[in-house]
């Protein structure tokens, strides 16, 4: 009897494959759930063949695969030779009576410190990580990624995203593109190519390209070599500023801009000894 009841409480608890990290080499950590890919973090600097040298970056998440193994993201494409995949920068980052830019001139650079640490257990994988900003071979800020993956289910699976950054010495302001109507800058989503594109912002879908509304989610979703699969970039309602406002494209970008462009703030100014942190939710699903 008791040999019985222990089966079948072995047989209600659910089942889930096994989480597996490896470094793959050349600065990629890949997150493996049982044979299936989940997504890989480049840690160390990346240039696709081709690219210019002057793109060459690191710290972000490419690829990202459904359960089912579509590819849903980019990583130097042509038109835009400095997105790239998940990743989190800003084109104006200024310190020192100076401005840089982290997002696609790299006259600012994410410089690596070490490897990253990884974990796992039956219910989640997770990637600590630590980098810093780096402008004229001067250390300017110290960032922390937090990366949690969770197992599939139902045909989806969730990624949470805790990135905090720390002036290190002086204060350095963050601030979105400054292009009228834009304010592109934050954490961002860049997709391959697909078909039927169809974008939607907190249950709306849009029919065309969207700057500085404010929204708790977008999501794009596509057709991938005949595989219908959707991406959804939820903000945490404790991040600063939220409802976020977005930019949103139907050639494949999705952002969440921070601090956004208001009436009454533009930029967002980064103090030593004052993290701010800002965190994500990213789900990837496969649909029918």
């Amino acid at each position: 009897m008791i040999r019985c009841a222990l089966l079948l409480l072995l047989l209600a608890i659910p089942s889930f494959a096994q989480f597996a990290w490896k470094d793959l080499g050349g600065g990629r950590m890949e997150l493996r759930e049982g044979a299936t890919p989940v997504l890989v973090y480049n840690y160390d600097p990346q240039l696709k063949p081709g690219a210019p040298e002057n793109r060459r970056r690191c710290c972000y998440i490419f690829p990202v695969y459904t359960v089912a193994g579509v590819s849903m993201l980019d990583d130097f494409p042509q038109d835009h030779w400095h997105h790239r995949g998940l990743f989190w920068s800003w084109p104006i980052v200024e310190t020192g009576g100076k401005t840089y830019d982290i997002w696609m001139n790299f006259t600012a650079k994410h410089r690596p410190d070490k490897p990253p640490a990884t974990t796992v257990s039956a219910t989640r994988a997770r990637l600590d990580v630590e980098d810093f900003w780096q402008v004229e071979n001067r250390d300017i800020v110290k960032e922390n990624v937090r990366l949690t993956a969770t197992p599939a289910k139902n045909g989806a699976r969730e990624l949470e995203v805790e990135l905090t950054w720390v002036a290190l010495k002086d204060p350095v302001t963050l601030a979105g593109s400054a292009e009228q109507g834009k304010s592109y800058g934050g954490f961002s989503a860049r997709f391959a190519p697909r078909e039927n594109t169809v974008l939607r912002a907190d249950g709306q879908t849009l029919m065309k390209d969207e700057d500085l509304e404010g929204h708790r989610w977008a999501e794009l979703e596509a057709v991938y070599g005949g595989k219908k699969a959707v991406l959804r970039i939820t903000s945490d309602d404790a991040n600063p500023g939220v409802p976020m406002q977005w930019c949103l494209r139907q050639y494949g970008f999705v952002g969440a801009s921070f601090p956004g462009r208001t009436a009454t703030a533009d930029h967002y100014s980064l103090e030593p000894g004052r993290p701010l942190t800002l965190r994500f939710r990213v789900r990837i699903a496969d649909l029918p």
